[in-house]
């Protein structure tokens, strides 16, 4: 007889809370197999094909195309015609479930055995799995019904820690919401629109979510800041809060680093990327200045020193600003850095990225020249403590060696966070990183 297994959307990791339906991948009555991705999805990391533990038929999926879903919530439902294949699992295991767990953590429901409401049952597997951080424990159970309005005990149907978090900072009682989400699940525009109606105190009517209304006419159009953009808004906005940051630039002659990299691409090996040269300048700056790669840990009013370089890039794409992680760049050389940039920049722009390759940065290079300008002041991209802004390297009047001559001139910025490091150090790391610029051969005496 088959049974009904229902399949929650998993933690994608990273604390990851929520996630977009982008598209389906199939449909109901399709046979899947173990492991057959089955949906597509937008995190506020990257884009997600996510795979069934089971195989079987599609009976049910849970969501339409463009909804938001929250970690732990049905996607959908699959009838599977034997206990050996449901028992056997895929192995394979995302952050927040598991299909071969153990048999005593499984709890099985006939199907078609009707509940309290007179409705089947589907089977639920327990995640083998512990929830990753920022996840709450009940992510992998159902949630819970709203409480009753006016209710002052029982649990608020609250999966996402960030929801919790927006409530608490502007005074939300949660008590007092009644979620759009399945079975009353509160989410995070559940508390903007709460935000927008009024804060709800005890006492007050229950605040019903509802989609934003239609702007009237000339009022604009209204883009929703989510998946990336979401990301980004967020992320941006808690740098310019948290972190007191400062900026220095220096105009450098670039002529001597574009001729030696000329040179190198004539050799007859694999092309060397600027960026990657920028990377090997960096790395060399960053051991001579190390205060430079570090964060700020604010509950222990530490300034961390970080041993290695994991340096982030700045790569803008159709889906918007994202920044890939070189992990352990001062360990490579061109070449190899040259290979994983590229690598990191097709997998962005193909939104293939994962969440371990756009997080975990110390440092970020920002090659913003690429869009036609000489300077900016870019935020800083927390928790790090600095960012290294090149802009475009163009023909320009300059001094070179007493006389009035036409070279490569290029526009250096660092910002930097002036908690851990004063403006003398900061000045250094630049200088040096100029004369690098001018001189390829002082980068040569540090290797």
């Amino acid at each position: 007889m088959a049974q009904v297994l229902e399949f929650k959307l998993p933690d994608l990791g990273e604390g990851l809370t929520e996630a977009e339906i982008v598209r389906w991948l199939v449909k109901v009555g399709d046979v899947v197999a173990v492991d057959q991705p089955v949906v597509e999805v937008e995190t506020a990391k990257a884009m997600v094909e996510v795979p069934c533990p089971y195989g079987g038929v599609v009976t049910a999926r849970f969501g339409e195309e463009g909804a938001e879903l929250p970690v732990g919530a049905p996607l959908l439902t699959v009838a599977v015609g034997a206990p050996a294949t449901e028992s056997e699992g895929s192995g394979n295991v995302l952050v927040g479930y598991g299909t071969q767990a153990p048999a005593a953590r499984r709890r099985r429901v006939r199907a078609g055995a009707a509940g309290a409401d007179g409705k089947p049952q589907s089977l639920r597997t327990a995640a083998a799995a512990p929830p990753a951080r920022g996840t709450a424990p009940a992510a992998a159970q159902q949630p819970a019904p709203p409480p009753a309005p006016g209710s002052a005990g029982g649990p608020v149907p609250v999966i996402s820690p960030l929801v919790r978090k927006l409530a608490r900072d502007n005074g939300v009682d949660l008590r007092r919401l009644a979620g759009s989400g399945p079975d009353g699940l509160i989410l995070r525009a559940d508390v903007e629109s709460a935000l927008r109606a009024g804060t709800p105190v005890a006492g007050e009517p229950v605040v019903r979510a509802a989609p934003t209304a239609a702007p009237p006419a000339g009022a604009g159009v209204r883009i929703p800041l989510k998946g990336v953009r979401g990301a980004v808004a967020d992320k941006l906005s808690r740098s310019r809060r948290e972190i007191p940051d400062a900026t220095c630039w220096v105009d450098a002659d670039a002529t001597e680093l574009m001729r030696a990299r000329t040179a190198m691409n004539t050799s007859g090996g694999p092309k060397i990327s600027l960026l990657a040269l920028l990377a090997r300048v960096c790395t060399a700056a960053l051991a001579r200045f190390p205060e430079l790669n570090s964060f700020v840990d604010t509950e222990a009013r530490e300034v961390v020193r970080l041993d290695h370089v994991h340096l982030g890039f700045a790569a803008q794409t159709e889906r918007g600003l994202v920044v890939p992680v070189v992990r352990d760049a001062h360990a490579r050389d061109a070449e190899s850095l040259t290979a994983e940039f590229a690598r990191l920049t097709e997998a962005a722009r193909a939104g293939t990225l994962t969440p371990g390759e756009l997080t975990g940065g110390t440092f970020t290079l920002n090659n913003y020249g690429v869009f036609g300008v000489d300077g900016s002041t870019p935020i800083i991209n927390h928790p790090e403590a600095a960012m290294l802004g090149v802009g475009r390297i163009v023909p320009k009047p300059w001094v070179h060696e007493g006389e009035l001559a036409v070279r490569q001139v290029v526009q250096l910025s660092l910002t930097f966070d002036h908690r851990v490091c004063d403006g003398g150090t900061a000045g250094g790391f630049l200088r040096y990183v100029a004369d690098c610029v001018e001189q390829p051969a002082v980068l040569l005496r540090t290797l």
